[in-house]
């Protein structure tokens, strides 16, 4: 019998062993997965179980000296020669230190970015292999950043072509992503390329311009965005990673152009310019076709949706999507009490029937709507194509006049006007793109904003959209919306200058009167009678949105009446 301080002795020299172990094997692993021989979970806990992950390099496809690195995660259990599909995600993400900053890794290996697909979606068990591609200027990559734009479009090209090229490989790709990496499948889309398969598309961006520019108003993001992205290529990695990785994470220190290179790309103004034409996903989605599954928080406040229905409009292919009221997060994140933070259940077991479908040819077992949508009154309802049937209309505002002073009085008086409906005799949705338009005189920046009101003024503000105008036709599209006013409210459509608290626009207001006439205010309305209704619960942001947007107004005399009403 040992004594207990010989017991502790023996512990604390059996701990310290094991952490020696594990970080000799750690090291060793490194270099082993560098070498492309296989790294299992038991030799690297940063490997999902089941997996073998190795890092590869290969140039891009620009015929520039760009390096690009990519961490694969095969099946562990792969029999030699069997191939398998790919699912892909490309960005910045996957620098083996941290997503955004350094998260505190013990030792190098794959980042977890998506170890809930790769364990939610059994990609191991169903033999997948998932491929993270470091995009230029981000973890074992070269180059300077280029968010969206032509390098990175060559990146995603090379990244494709190279997955599809590999001994395991069946030459089938399929993009996952949400964010960032959302907006790599988009760009992959629209290089129709044959070996991409399908593109599961999570909160992306459809048109970059139109989050860094709101039809002319800067946004903040014209210098947070890119000093965001200018910090993550800048993130240091993990001394234990092999010297190739380390160097080429190094090339913003010996490249300073690079972050002001990305910076001052930001700045271009002119929306017709190479540079956001090369970044407009929507109007390049023009004739694609390639298998799209999506997700799109109506009431976003990161990835806002805008141009989504010019890029569905635009892409050809079989389409599916997930729309609703939630804000940036993914189909399978749940909120702290545990509730799905969209609201409907099986994002994995629906993600993975598509990728069986168009990577595999596997007929899905389950018929799934091909648009899953959930309204403002929290109801989800399926449908064969998105907007679906709602009637179009252009409804006649009227004008009226504002001094663009940006709110400086603190009171809407003289800084904005409103046109009221007359209240609905039924339930109406308001429903896909709308599109404000008018004759204005003055110079300045105009605001517009949808109201849904009850009879006793309770307000909630559920679309708003800014521009700049001159004299002349000003026009231009609001946020895309599913929001159903109750029988007896109203829509209130105020016009008129951007208030401070408006959101992050960075307003110059031109202490103008502004005159409006004419304006016009096309509608795309449907009748929730006609609901096919689908599983799913209340999105939880809703009524956290309702909390922060809901206000008292004087209800107006009304002016117009809604089509159908």
């Amino acid at each position: 019998m040992t004594s207990k301080h010989s017991r502790t002795v023996a512990s604390a020299s059996a701990a310290l062993v094991v952490a020696l172990t594990a970080a000799l094997t750690g090291s060793t692993a490194v270099a082993q997965a560098a070498t492309g021989d296989p790294v299992t979970h038991e030799e690297n806990d940063y490997v999902p179980e089941g997996g073998a992950w190795t890092e590869h390099y290969f140039p891009s496809s620009d015929g520039s000296s760009v390096e690009l690195h990519a961490d694969v995660l095969l099946p562990a259990n792969l029999p030699e020669g069997r191939k398998v599909p790919v699912i892909m995600s490309a960005g910045p993400y996957f620098g083996h230190s941290g997503q955004e900053g350094p998260e505190g890794r013990e030792h190098t290996g794959p980042s977890d970015r998506f170890t809930d697909l790769v364990e939610g979606g059994r990609l191991f068990d169903r033999g997948y292999a998932f491929v993270m591609v470091d995009v230029r200027g981000y973890g074992g990559s070269t180059g300077c950043p280029d968010f969206a734009g032509p390098g990175e479009q060559a990146d995603i090209e090379a990244a494709i072509d190279w997955a599809a090229s590999q001994p395991w490989s069946t030459g089938s790709v399929g993009m996952y992503g949400k964010s960032y990496d959302a907006i790599t499948g988009l760009a992959a889309n629209d290089l129709k390329q044959d070996a991409l398969k399908a593109v599961v598309a999570q909160e992306p961006m459809w048109d970059l311009y139109r989050n860094i520019r709101s039809n002319g108003v800067p946004r903040s993001t014209m210098v947070n965005v890119p000093n965001t992205y200018n910090s993550i290529a800048a993130l240091p990695q993990l001394p234990d990673d092999d010297a190739h990785y380390r160097e080429n994470a190094g090339y913003e220190k010996t490249h300073p152009e690079c972050a002001v290179q990305n910076l001052l790309g930001y700045q271009t103004a002119d929306p017709d310019s190479q540079y956001w034409k090369d970044r407009d996903l929507a109007e390049r989605a023009k004739g694609t076709d390639t298998p799209l599954l999506f997700t799109q928080g109506l009431l976003e406040w990161n990835t806002e949706p805008e141009a989504v229905q010019e890029y569905l409009d635009n892409h050809q292919g079989p389409e599916r999507g997930w729309l609703g009221p939630w804000d940036h997060v993914r189909g399978n994140d749940r909120v702290e009490d545990g509730r799905l933070a969209m609201g409907r259940e099986g994002w994995f077991e629906e993600t993975m029937s598509f990728y069986d479908r168009y990577l595999k040819g596997i007929e899905p077992s389950v018929r799934y709507p091909a648009y899953s949508i959930q309204d403002s009154t929290g109801k989800w309802r399926a449908q064969d194509t998105w907007p679906g049937a709602a009637r179009t209309s252009d409804v006649r505002l009227g004008g009226g006049s504002y001094v663009d002073d940006g709110g400086e009085s603190g009171t809407r008086t003289g800084t904005s006007f409103f046109q009221w409906s007359q209240p609905a005799g039924k339930p109406v949705r308001v429903t896909a793109t709308p599109r404000i338009s008018f004759d204005a005189k003055g110079y300045g920046n105009v605001m517009t904003k949808l109201y849904d009101v009850a009879p006793d003024g309770t307000a909630v503000l559920f679309n708003e959209q800014v521009s700049t105008l001159k004299p002349g036709e000003v026009a231009f599209d609001l946020k895309s919306s599913d929001w159903t006013l109750a029988a007896g409210h109203s829509l209130a459509v105020e016009i008129g200058t951007i208030p401070p608290t408006a959101g992050d626009w960075l307003d110059t207001p031109s202490r103008e009167k502004i005159t409006v006439s004419d304006a016009r205010l096309r509608l795309a309305l449907d009748d929730p009678a006609d609901d096919t209704p689908t599983a799913g619960e209340r999105a939880p942001y809703l009524d956290t949105y309702l909390q922060g947007y809901t206000s008292k107004l004087t209800v107006g005399t009304p002016t117009f009446t809604l089509p159908g009403q």
